[in-house]
């Protein structure tokens, strides 16, 4: 694998009223995870890589970020939350149970 894992965080926006990731801090939470994983010495080829994408289509859950290729999804508040996943599951791959979302989709 070129990277260990890989952290995608919706930084979707929608203009049409409904929920959206961008409405709560999801641009503010990807550059915080960007800045603690190259800190953290874990960026890079073999390691891990954080990227933004567009919607994941789990705005109701959100914000949200999504961890493969374990492909565990979760939500957070603040950058506390996002100091979590860095260091328990980007480092030492351990799901943060607090703050994962439900795999299966729910019937809306």
């Amino acid at each position: 694998m070129y990277y260990q894992r890989h952290i995608f965080f919706c930084l979707n926006q929608r203009d049409d009223g409904r929920a959206c990731c961008a409405d709560h801090g999801a641009e503010a939470a990807f550059d915080h995870c960007k800045r603690a994983v190259k800190t953290a010495g874990l960026a890079g080829p073999g390691q891990v890589r954080v990227n933004r994408a567009g919607c994941l289509d789990r705005c109701d859950d959100g914000p949200v970020c999504v961890v493969y290729p374990e492909g565990v999804w979760y939500t957070y508040v603040d950058q506390t939350d996002i100091d979590e996943i860095v260091e328990r599951h980007l480092r030492g791959g351990e799901v943060v149970e607090r703050l994962r979302l439900p795999d299966a989709a729910a019937p809306r």
